[in-house]
């Protein structure tokens, strides 16, 4: 009992030893602090790295330590950082740390100091901090060169776009004259010290590749100090599409889009470059990365019989960030099947072809689905899906002859559809066979002896052997006389032909020749007597969304089919005619859309064919698809404005060219008063203004009276005409001013007074050319007389009167024989009175005077209150009053005298006969043509006129006497 009490004893003793040794020998390293600290200075990043060691650690042994670092600016005072560094230190391992400036480490000088502590959990208890190591000093040993006094710093700098950097130059002398610019643009900076100069660049921006531009002047001399380049990297971008797919199930192809590059240009070789954007491809599942060689895709082996899932990591970096995109799949859902191969076209003919193909197989039983197409001028004609294996083959039917198409063939894997294959494809070309019949239509124009015959055709819509026409074929027959038909050739690019018929019944074939044969004729029948101009009643039809549909009433029981034709109202049938051929039950149908335009008027045609093919006209039609609003406004004339109403008129407004069926017109006026004669056709605008509006719902109405006007105000009137589908185009008002009503009832007398006094004078002046007229007629020209002509005619020696022999008042020109003179041998007492109601004469005969024979006409002036004289005198004296004044009595007077005159004519001896003109005022003439006038004139004692003579030479003249008168007297 007592030896094992001793036993404990010691051992608790030995323990106590032991536990002692122990802590001293852990206890020592805890106390250390750092020591033998040095720098390493790197200028490219502007950042410096310490290294330093810790003594006391025992050989092998580990321990956490927390490091607290301290840096000073300028002077140890200024602390601008402070941080921890933690980390498990080694014994005799040194610790490394790195800390980067913002500021160029060229600008000012740094100091930094190091403390620690253990910080290990293993014990708590022993965590005080050291003592502060002394302050080291860091700075740029001569960051000016030898013989520059000043410079930019940091030098070809490389900052990403959108972060903030610092610059600072550092000169010799003072720096408060230098003057410092960013792209041109001043910027003003923070003194650090007289010789350093601070600038903060805040939210770098990316202007070109070649970076920034700074530089820094003297303000006095604008000197140059000194430059830099500040390089500007893109900001990175997360990567775009990635996606990862495989071909065969052994190897996977990622792709994704190109990232921006962000590296800047160098300019000069010894610059710095930025190294590129790196990329790498990482699997999560397998935990291995592969580094890509190309900037867009990175291929990946499956090695076999590995999983079929995959978890990829596209990682993107540079020296400034890193981006990283994630993509999980299964491999057998991202099959891309290559394309297939060995593909042919068999058993090709005019309406089908057989194509085959191959597929690059994966896995066992794997089955495909393939897609063929065939292609006419780029349009998808026939699509077919089929399943396959390895082998797969397709029948493409209902294809058109002589028709080039395009056959192709893609894959996609079967199980689970990823993506379709490329395509495979081959052209081929159908065989050719004869072209279908054509579709014939015709209009038929009457002419003298016959008609004119336009004949239209069109191709079928599905008749891919017109396309090789070569030349169509016209044959005219003669149905009623029988006659050799006549052949007509037609080249390939026309579409219709006019042909010139007679009265008889034709029938008119046309058929189409290709490199496959002849096409099935197509007839018409052109019976005699019958022509499109039939007289049917026009009817309006409107068109819908639809089309515009016609119907119509079957004329006979038996008709083969029906014709609708249609074409614009401006071009007239042979222009752009179209046609629609129905079946014999068909009583309506719907012409489509695509057949019309808006706002253009089509006329109708509804034929009924009988079963020998002859047309007959049922109805006529006419309208549009879609009406407009009017093209123009009327021309509106202002007719009757008085002041109460006026009256507008546009009878040269056109219904029938416009966009639509006119429905009326709308007349809108407005007035300063803004009064309306009916309140419902004021109108309010937004400027509360108004206006009057009308509307007018017969088209054919082309007037409108404004009535119940204010005298003398003025008004505006605009005129629209309206369709369907609303008014015409906005146009301007025209102003008119409504007449005074004063002076339009002053023009209401005026008007009717002036007429009256105008007509009172027209019939005055009318009255006094009666009466001049009548009683005082012109002077008759002696020479113009017709009694002169048949003297002359008498007697080629008798002499006319010339003004060159006349004296004044006595004009006498004789021709007369030497040493003779003829004796009267016949006289004559015929005389002549007119009586004073007759019209007075413009001359008048005298009878020859018995006591020398001569002649004497006496011209008869009512103007002058004269008596001639002898030898030849005429007399007036009174009419009696019982003398009817009837002028059939003076022409048979006159005859006589004529006939008398005539007589004494014959008896006188040729030569002997002259013409005397003896004036108003002139004396009796005695003696021959030298002989002047001696006796005063003499007072006519019965008449108030002159006489004027002609006096053929030896005449015998009668004695002056009042029986010898032959002209009235004055009243």
């Amino acid at each position: 009992m007592a030896a094992s009490a001793l036993c404990q004893s010691v051992f608790l003793l030995v323990s106590l030893l032991l536990g002692t040794c122990q802590l001293k020998g852990l206890s020592e390293p805890l106390s250390v602090s750092p020591g033998s600290l040095k720098f390493a200075i790197d200028s490219t990043y502007q950042s410096f790295s310490l290294l330093w060691s810790v003594h006391g650690l025992l050989d092998h042994q580990e321990i956490q330590m927390n490091f607290q670092i301290q840096i000073s600016r300028i002077n140890k005072s200024n602390a601008i950082w402070k941080g921890d560094y933690i980390t498990t230190v080694k014994s005799n391992a040194p610790v490394h740390w790195s800390w980067e400036s913002e500021l160029p480490l060229e600008c000012a000088t740094h100091f930094v100091r190091i403390r620690s502590h253990v910080d290990d959990a293993r014990f708590p208890q022993l965590r005080s901090w050291s003592k502060w190591t002394a302050w080291k000093e860091i700075r740029v040993l001569n960051p000016l060169s030898p013989g520059k006094n000043f410079s930019l710093f940091p030098k070809d700098n490389l900052v990403e776009a959108g972060s903030n950097m610092t610059v600072c130059y550092v000169s010799r002398s003072n720096g408060s004259e230098i003057d410092c610019f960013l792209e041109n643009e001043r910027i003003h900076g923070e003194a650090l010290t007289p010789h350093v100069t601070a600038f903060i660049l805040i939210n770098v921006p990316f202007l070109r590749p070649t970076g920034m531009n700074m530089h820094c002047r003297e303000n006095s001399t604008n000197e140059l100090k000194d430059g830099l380049v500040i390089y500007v990297s893109k900001m990175l971008e997360d990567p775009k599409n990635f996606s990862c797919e495989t071909q065969d199930l052994k190897t996977v192809n990622c792709t994704w889009d190109p990232v921006a590059v962000t590296a800047p240009v160098k300019l000069h070789p010894s610059n710095k470059v930025q190294p590129p954007e790196s990329y790498a491809l990482h699997e999560s599942f397998s935990q291995e990365t592969k580094v890509c060689e190309h900037n867009t895709w990175c291929t990946w082996q499956v090695a076999e019989d590995s999983q079929d899932g995959y978890n990829f990591t596209l990682q993107i970096q540079n020296i400034f960030r890193k981006r990283s995109v994630n993509l999980a799949f299964n491999l057998t859902h991202r099959v891309h099947p290559r394309p297939p191969f060995n593909f042919f076209l068999e058993n090709m003919n005019s309406t089908s072809a057989l194509v085959s193909w191959k597929v690059q197989p994966l896995r066992k039983s794997s089955t495909f689905l393939c897609q063929v197409e065939c292609l006419h001028d780029e349009h998808v004609m026939e699509q077919v899906n089929i399943s396959v294996g390895m082998h797969g083959e397709c029948l493409l039917s209902g294809l058109e002859p002589d028709t080039q198409y395009l056959a192709r063939v893609r894959c996609a894997y079967g199980n689970h559809l990823w993506k379709w294959s490329d395509w495979v494809g081959q052209r081929f070309t159908t065989l050719d066979v004869a072209p279908s019949a054509p579709d014939v239509w015709r209009t038929v124009d009457s002419v003298p002896g016959g008609y004119n015959v336009t004949l239209h055709w069109k191709l079928p819509p599905k008749d891919r052997a017109w396309r090789k026409v070569l030349f169509y074929n016209i044959t005219v027959e003669n149905l009623d006389e029988a006659s050799t038909p006549n052949l007509l050739s037609v080249p390939p690019t026309l579409r219709d032909a006019a042909v010139t018929l007679g009265s008889s019944t034709h029938r008119i074939s046309v058929t189409a020749t290709s490199r496959g044969g002849t096409s099935p004729a197509s007839a018409v029948v052109i019976a005699g007597g019958s022509a499109d101009d039939e007289e049917v009643e026009e009817k309006r039809v409107m068109g819908t969304a639809d089309g515009v549909f016609l119907s119509w009433k079957p004329r006979s029981g038996d008709a083969e089919g029906y014709v609708v034709e249609w074409y614009e109202q401006a071009l007239g049938p042979l222009h752009g005619l179209q046609w629609k051929k129905l079946g014999p039950k068909s009583t309506h149908t719907v012409i489509s859309p695509d057949a019309f335009r808006p706002g253009i008027r089509y006329n109708f045609r509804i034929y009924e064919l009988s079963t020998k093919l002859m047309a007959s006209l049922l109805e006529k039609k006419t309208g549009y698809y879609q009406e407009l609003v009017p093209l123009v406004n009327p021309q509106v004339t202002v007719d009757q404005l008085n002041a109460h109403s006026f009256t507008l008129s546009w009878k040269d407004y056109s219904t029938e060219s416009q966009h639509g069926f006119i429905r009326g017109y709308y007349v809108y006026l407005k007035s300063k008063m803004q009064h309306c004669a009916q309140v419902d056709k004021r109108v309010t605008l937004p400027d509360n203004s108004s206006y009057c509006k009308y509307e007018i719902n017969d088209p054919e109405q082309k007037t409108f009276m404004a009535e119940h006007l204010q005298p003398k105000s003025t008004y505006e009137f605009f005129v629209t005409a309206f369709t369907s589908a609303g008014k015409g185009p906005n146009g301007t008002f025209t102003e008119i001013t409504t007449a005074d009503e004063y002076d339009q009832m002053l023009l209401r007398v005026l008007l009717p007074m002036g007429f009256c006094v105008t007509l009172i004078m027209v019939i005055f002046y009318m009255k006094i050319q009666w009466m001049k007229r009548h009683c005082y007629p012109d002077i008759p020209d002696p020479y113009k007389s017709s009694i002169l002509s048949l003297i002359k005619s008498k007697s080629s020696n008798l002499t006319i009167l010339s003004p060159q022999d006349c004296t004044p008042d006595a004009i006498e020109v004789v021709d007369r024989l030497e040493g003779s003179k003829t004796q009267p041998t016949q006289k004559s007492d015929t005389k002549m009175e007119l009586p004073l109601s007759a019209s007075p004469q413009p001359f008048a005969f005298a009878d020859q005077n018995p006591s020398d024979g001569r002649a004497c006409i006496c011209f008869e002036n009512l103007t002058y209150n004269q008596q001639v004289p002898d030898p030849c005198s005429c007399d007036h004296s009174p009419v009696p009053p019982t003398t009817p004044p009837h002028h059939l009595g003076l022409f048979s007077s006159l005859e006589n005298i004529w006939k008398d005159y005539m007589t004494s004519l014959d008896e006188v001896p040729a030569g002997e006969t002259g013409v005397n003109y003896v004036s108003q005022l002139t004396s009796p003439v005695s003696g021959g043509k030298d002989s002047l006038p001696t006796d005063p004139l003499v007072a006519a004692q019965c008449s108030e006129y002159k006489i004027q003579m002609v006096v053929p030479l030896g005449a015998p003249l009668s004695p002056h006497t009042e029986d010898c008168s032959l002209c009235p007297s004055a009243p």
